[in-house]
C-alpha cells in the first residue's frame, strides 16, 4: 500500500508552498519571537483562509472536518517553512471543545482564523500572550482561562511559554483528552517532518556551495553517507505519518510522532554537523528550524511516552 496523498492534496499543498514561500516567514519568526505579533497574525489569517483550521472543525461549526489526511499534508508545509504561533495547540482545542455548547461557540471563529487558542495541562501554554482562547485542564474539567503570565523563553525563541492564570468558567468537565491528544500529536509529527524536510533541502543546498580542498564538501563520500541516512529516515517516516491518519488509532499516531521527531532530531544534527560554525549562530536562518525539531521532540509526549502508547495498542485493535 503506498500512503501518498492524491491530486488535489497535492495541489492543497503546493498552495500552502507557495503561499508561506512568498511570506518571508523566517522575518515573521523573528517577529514572533520578539513578541511583536502583527505579521504573525496576518500570516495566521491567511492560513485560516486557506481552510487549515477547518480541516479539524466539523461542518456544523463551519469547519470541513474532520479530515486527518489533509491535515497531516497542511502542517508538513507549516513545518517546512517553520511558522511560528500556537498551530498544534488550535487544533488541540478544536478537539476538545467538542460538546455541542462549546462547539457551538468557539470553532466557528477558530475555523476561520478570527481567534488563536492554546492549551494548557497543568504547567505552562504555548503562546498564551498571544492567544485569545486559553483553555486549561484542570482537575475539574476544562476551563476557559482569564489571562496569562510573564512569557518564559524556551529553547525555540519562537516557542513563547506562559502559565495561564488559574480559575476561569469551566466548559466542560469531562473534555475528550485523549482524543485531543491523539490530534496534537498527528498535526506534530506532521509539523516535524516538514522540518526535517526543510532542514535536509537546506544541508544538501549548502554543501554543493560550500568547499574544502578546492572541492564542493558534498562530494565527499562522508558527507553524502550522513545525507542520505537524513534522507531515509525522513521517508521511512512518510507512510507512518500518512498510514496513522487513515486510522487515527492513538499507537499508530504515536508511532508516527515518535519516528517523525526522531527524524527530523537526526537531520538537525547531521545540518548543525555539516554546516559547522555558521549553523550554532543565531542571526543564520538555519537555527529556526533546528531549535523547532528539538522542541518539537518533545512536545505532545517525548519519545519514551510515544514508545509507551505504541507498545500498549499493539494486540489491541481488533
Amino acid at each position: 500500500m503506498r500512503f501518498l496523498p492524491d491530486a488535489e492534496q497535492r495541489a492543497f499543498a503546493g498552495s500552502l508552498h507557495a503561499m508561506l514561500a512568498a511570506a518571508d516567514t523566517p522575518s515573521v519568526v523573528r517577529d514572533w519571537s520578539r513578541g511583536d505579533h502583527a505579521s504573525g497574525r496576518a500570516l495566521w489569517s491567511r492560513i485560516a483562509q486557506a481552510g487549515v483550521f477547518g480541516l479539524v472543525v466539523p461542518e456544523a461549526y463551519e469547519g470541513v472536518g474532520p479530515r486527518p489526511v489533509e491535515l497531516a499534508v497542511a502542517f508538513v508545509e507549516l513545518g517546512r517553512h517553520v511558522v511560528p504561533g500556537p498551530l498544534v495547540e488550535t487544533v488541540a482545542a478544536a478537539a476538545l471543545l467538542a460538546e455541542p455548547g462549546p462547539a457551538k461557540r468557539f470553532l466557528p471563529p477558530l475555523a476561520a482564523g478570527e481567534t488563536m487558542a492554546t492549551v494548557a495541562a497543568g504547567g505552562y501554554a504555548l503562546d498564551g500572550d498571544a492567544a485569545t482562547t486559553r483553555l486549561a485542564l484542570a482537575p475539574d474539567g476544562l476551563r476557559l482561562s482569564p489571562g496569562a503570565g510573564p512569557v518564559r523563553p524556551g529553547l525555540d525563541p519562537a516557542r513563547r511559554l506562559t502559565p495561564l492564570s488559574p480559575g476561569g468558567e469551566l466548559l466542560t468537565p469531562d473534555p475528550p483528552v485523549d482524543h485531543a491528544l491523539t490530534w496534537a500529536r498527528l498535526a506534530t509529527a506532521a509539523q516535524a517532518l516538514g522540518v526535517g524536510l526543510a532542514l535536509l533541502d537546506r544541508t544538501v543546498g549548502y554543501v554543493r556551495q560550500r568547499t574544502q580542498f578546492g572541492v564542493p564538501i558534498g562530494s565527499f563520500q562522508a558527507v553524502k553517507h550522513r545525507l542520505a541516512d537524513a534522507k531515509t529516515a525522513l521517508e521511512f517516516a512518510r507512510p507512518l505519518l500518512f498510514g496513522a491518519t487513515l486510522t487515527m488509532h492513538p499507537a499508530d499516531v504515536a508511532a508516527a510522532k515518535l519516528k517523525a521527531c526522531e527524524a527530523a532530531y537526526a537531520t538537525a544534527r547531521t545540518a548543525l554537523q555539516l554546516h559547522g560554525a555558521i549553523g550554532y549562530t543565531a542571526e543564520y536562518d538555519l537555527s529556526l528550524w533546528l531549535t523547532r525539531a528539538r522542541a518539537l521532540r518533545a512536545a505532545w509526549g517525548g519519545p519514551d511516552e510515544c514508545r509507551e502508547r505504541v507498545l500498549s495498542g499493539v494486540g489491541r485493535r481488533w
